[in-house]
């Protein structure tokens, strides 16, 4: 049974920062390209960032230069480090597993609020 649970969401202030954790199990984990995607209310799930099983990293332009991706195979886990946040990065925060199917986390929530 695949399972991908997220931590680390929370309430932080503006030009705060975050760490969200993603805990894989059930999977092959090295072998799975990983990605946060986030969810605001109203809006569409976004792609936040991306990192392939070959660790080769993809942002959406909007936190380009505050988040970072990355990941540690020998825990099957995967992290999303956020900085310089802002309200408008307010939103469910989902990790996803990618091989040849998708596999999504319950998602964990952040606000960005003073």
């Amino acid at each position: 049974q695949v399972q991908l649970v997220e931590s680390g969401g929370g309430l932080v202030q503006p030009g705060g920062s975050l760490t969200l954790s993603c805990a894989a199990s059930g999977i092959r984990f090295r072998l799975y390209d990983m990605g946060w995607y986030r969810q605001a209310p109203g809006t569409e799930r976004e792609l936040v960032a991306t990192i392939t099983s070959g660790e080769t990293t993809n942002y959406n332009d909007s936190v380009k230069g505050r988040f970072t991706i990355s990941r540690d195979n020998a825990e099957n886990t995967v992290y999303l480090q956020m900085n310089s946040l802002k309200p408008e990065d307010t939103a469910v925060y989902y990790c996803n597993a990618r091989k040849i199917g998708d596999y999504w986390g319950n998602g964990t929530l952040v606000t960005v609020s003073s």
